[in-house]
């Protein structure tokens, strides 16, 4: 390409700050400044531009649609031009100090303004009497822009705070504050502090204090990766390509960098510049960059990308600079997006299957590039089929079925919802960070340092155990941890098959860790580690089990597929993967439980109990070993009955929405789980919307057991209702622990601890029972019935819990009920003298 001092520059205006905007379906090009004229160019002409005149002197901003466009200037007025008329439409409307940018949204509708106040303002194009107000600010803003979707809006500040704003209902929303992400200026100062959005929506980029260029992702709103060392002055401009594979910046330092996305290496750089370049902007389909200065001097650049690297404009939409891309890897708790029968409406302009954007969002709201019409110039018959809206319509396709009524190859085909697998106790990838694993024992992370890991393994008691940090070049992605070590797995590469690595914490012997290798290709899907045994499930849906020490015992192809996850306890190990399709479109969730040691199945192929929707978060066992689970829904379940083939059952212990602290819903706050130990549901407390726990390492909470059996109502804590409710939740509570008990002492050689505890727990329920007895008693005589039904319930009918009952019911007078509970009483005994006799 030649240098830039051989191309033309274009004086669009007097000396001084000078901005443009391609619309969108490129044909023109408009640029303002500081005179009261407004230019606009055809593109690839050599023709003079259309001078549109007496316009607002000193304009800061400028952007465009097909039809018209709008412009900002520093007397605070905003005002929309007709390209039609080529004259002023409207005033949209005023501010009282100088207007610094403008964003249109990608369907034109609404434009934000910002200016020198406080409040952004975010008007109707259409109709500027509706005017939303983002008054979070607490500096002058200085930048705007909207993301492709045109549901979030990014605002920065003079402070070089940037605030991201949802636009999706009515009333916008701040879902995020974030600082130290770029520098603070001047309101009128050259340097831009502005949030560049990749085209695919999912990250944008800002310039550093350090004159770099740094990408955020969304959501997460984490550093991704970074464009080092292309500038020695601030950075004033950036844009990305139209497909998101170049990024272009300029610099104070009279330098203009062309970078490729992938990489984040630089492909060009144009230094000496004649004059600072305020503004820039590509073309949306063709290899050209056009700018303006601060000479009021506009150059339109083409073939501005050399040749070698051309190819480059010329792919599909290419996916934002991410350390870990979350669409490239398994984020683990949730289901594939609904390809068919989607109970969610796609918002308008995404329904593209696959895609982060539509093409919509991409080309804009016509659908191409030339504006959605179909021209036949050729005769070649494009045109026929044009409905009135100048688009094709499906006339000129083949009926979706034959005359057999099979779909043609190439139609889409439903499909189920599949549910991803996930490592229990993992997060995904946040930045260049994630825990491999978090439970009761301590945590395991790592961080991505490009050419290897760091692994960093923390216990709770540090005087049982020590903690470790190790470089990892085998780039580490699923852990397991225990008290008696960690087991590590690291998925296939060029260099090496999938590998599994332990580590104990303690032996009597020099050489502890060992490393075994999978079959080629195969790579781990989840894994687990008890006292007793290692258990990998993998893509191709084997089971493998190992001894700790690396001895491998079994290995079987699991019969429901795709493999989900596993977890194990002892001598127990479960397993989950996805079975048949249920009425919504997803796959049922199929677990099985078996004891290794013996090679004995306890439940196969059972479902997993999920209602409608929900997700699986987390799978483990207790510390008394029964399986539990946590759901999408925040409902924690134990699996009763399970060593009994076909009898177990998935039972609730605690919903946590319905937790007291989120009774008066001034909090917004989720769970991740942890454990279930001593009776407790051990997890850690996410706020602000966030999914996963992240750094700095979170604390844990602990909730006790509250099974959901009534709404939460607002009474005095002396109320009768409130004391019965309380009972009673805490007699089907006790009762399922006392199963859950009984369970292990029946069909294991239980200790004497053990069987204590089983007659503790039954005296436990019927002292709850006796309780609520006394509290119906209360209420009088017309309550005799269910009270005595109360007195039917009891454990122990020997005779002294009976007793006690009909000391209850003689205390409160209930005469009847009393003489009821001795006939009950004399039944009993009777019925125990006849059993002796025999």
């Amino acid at each position: 390409m030649a240098p830039e001092q051989l191309l033309r520059a274009r004086p669009a205006h007097i000396p001084g700050p000078t901005f443009l905007t391609y619309t969108p379906n490129g044909r023109k090009l408009i640029t303002a400044g500081l005179n009261n004229a407004i230019r606009v160019f055809l593109s690839g002409s050599d023709a003079e531009p259309t001078n549109i005149d007496d316009c607002q002197e000193s304009n800061t901003a400028i952007v465009a649609t097909n039809d018209f466009f709008i412009t900002g200037s520093e007397d605070g007025t905003v005002c929309k031009y007709s390209l039609e008329s080529n004259s002023l439409d409207q005033i949209l409307v005023r501010c009282t100090l100088p207007i610094r940018d403008l964003a249109l949204s990608p369907d034109g509708n609404w434009v934000a303004v910002a200016s020198e106040e406080l409040v952004v303002k975010v008007v109707n194009t259409n109709d500027m009497s509706r005017v939303l107000y983002l008054r979070d600010q607490a500096k002058p803003v200085k930048h705007v822009s909207f993301d492709p979707s045109g549901t979030l809006l990014s605002v920065t500040s003079h402070d070089g705070q940037i605030y991201v704003y949802s636009l999706s209902s009515e009333q916008p929303e701040l879902i995020k504050k974030l600082v130290g992400f770029t520098s603070s200026f001047e309101p009128d100062a050259e340097a831009s502090s502005k949030a560049v959005w990749h085209p695919d929506g999912r990250a944008f980029a800002v310039a550093t204090p350090t004159r770099d260029v740094q990408v955020v992702s969304k959501g997460d709103w984490e550093r991704q990766r970074i464009f080092r060392s292309g500038h020695r002055g601030d950075i004033t401009a950036s844009a990305w390509s139209p497909n998101g594979a170049l990024l272009v910046t300029s610099g104070s330092d009279r330098s203009l960098v062309l970078w490729d996305n992938r990489t984040q290496s630089i492909l060009k750089k144009q230094e000496d510049v004649r004059a600072t370049v305020l503004d820039m902007v590509w073309h949306p389909v063709e290899n050209i960059l056009s700018y303006t200065n601060n000479d009021g001097e506009l150059y339109i650049n083409t073939d501005f990308v050399p040749l070698e690297q051309a190819s480059l404009l010329e792919k599909g939409l290419q996916p934002a600079p991410f350390i870990h891309d979350p669409l490239s890897e398994i984020s683990g708790n949730s289901r594939r997006p609904q390809i068919n029968g989607a109970k969610e409406a796609m918002p308008l302009g995404r329904g593209r299957r696959g895609s982060p954007d539509s093409l919509d969002d991409i080309l804009g709201p016509d659908g191409m590039s030339d504006g959605g019409f179909i021209e036949d110039d050729d005769g070649a018959g494009y045109a026929e089929h044009v409905n009135g809206f100048g688009k094709r319509s499906n006339a000129h396709l083949d009926e979706l079925a034959g005359r057999n009524g099979k779909r043609h190859a190439g139609d889409d085909v439903w499909q189920p919802q599949v549910h991803p697998p996930f490592q229990p106790g993992s997060t995904p990838w946040r930045g260049n960070r994630k825990y491999l694993c978090l439970n009761l024992t301590g945590f395991v992370w790592t961080v991505d340092q490009d050419s290897h890991h760091t692994v960093t393994v923390e216990f709770y008691d540090r005087e049982f155990h020590r903690d470790f940090h190790f470089t990892d070049p085998f780039l580490y992605d699923k852990a397991c941890l225990n008290d008696n070590g960690t087991l590590f797995s690291c998925p296939s590469s060029d260099r090496h098959p999938a590998m599994l690595y332990y580590r104990p914490h303690e032996t009597w012997t020099a050489r502890t860790d060992w490393r075994t290798e999978l079959p080629k290709n195969e790579n781990v899907i989840a894994m687990s580690l008890s006292d007793s045994y290692i258990v990998v499930t993998t893509a191709t849906n084997y089971v493998r089990v190992y001894t700790l020490f690396g001895t491998p015992i079994r290995v079987y192809r699991q019969k429901s597929s795709p493999a989900l996850t596993c977890t194990s306890w002892r001598d127990y190990v479960l397993t989950v993967g996805n079975g048949s399709v249920s009425s919504d479109g997803t796959t049922r969730l199929l677990y099985t439980i078996e004891n290794v040691k013996r090679d004995e199945m306890f439940q196969s192929e059972d479902i997993v109990a999920l209602s409608e929707g929900a997700e699986l978060k987390n799978v483990f066992f207790s510390d008394t070993g029964d399986p539990c689970i946590y759901d999408s829904e925040g409902v924690l379940l134990v699996l009763l009955h399970w060593r009994t083939p076909g009898q177990a059952r998935w039972v609730p212990l605690l919903d946590t929405k319905q937790l007291d602290r989120l009774a008066d819903g001034k909090r917004e706050e989720t769970y991740w789980p942890v454990a279930v130990a001593q009776e407790k549901f051990h997890c850690i407390i996410l706020k602000g919307g966030d999914q996963y726990p992240y750094f700095p390492r979170p604390l844990l909470t602990e909730f006790d057991f509250q099974l959901p059996l009534t709404a939460k109502t607002k009474i005095d804590d002396d109320d009768l209702d409130n004391e019965k409710q309380t009972l009673e939740e805490s007699f089907v509570r006790n009762s399922v622990m006392l199963d859950l008990l009984e369970d292990v002492v029946t069909a294991t050689n239980a200790s004497h601890s053990q069987r204590s505890e089983l007659g503790r727990r039954q005296v436990e329920v019927d002292k709850v029972l006796l309780q609520l007895l006394a509290a119906e008693c209360r209420e009088g005589e017309e309550k005799g019935m269910k009270a005595l039904e109360i007195v039917g319930l009891l454990r122990d009918k020997s005779g002294k819990m009976l007793e006690a009952a009909g000391k209850i019911a003689t205390r409160f007078e209930r005469d009847v009920l009393g003489d009821k509970i001795r006939e009950m009483a004399e039944r009993m005994l009777a019925g125990i003298r006849d059993e002796e006799s025999k």
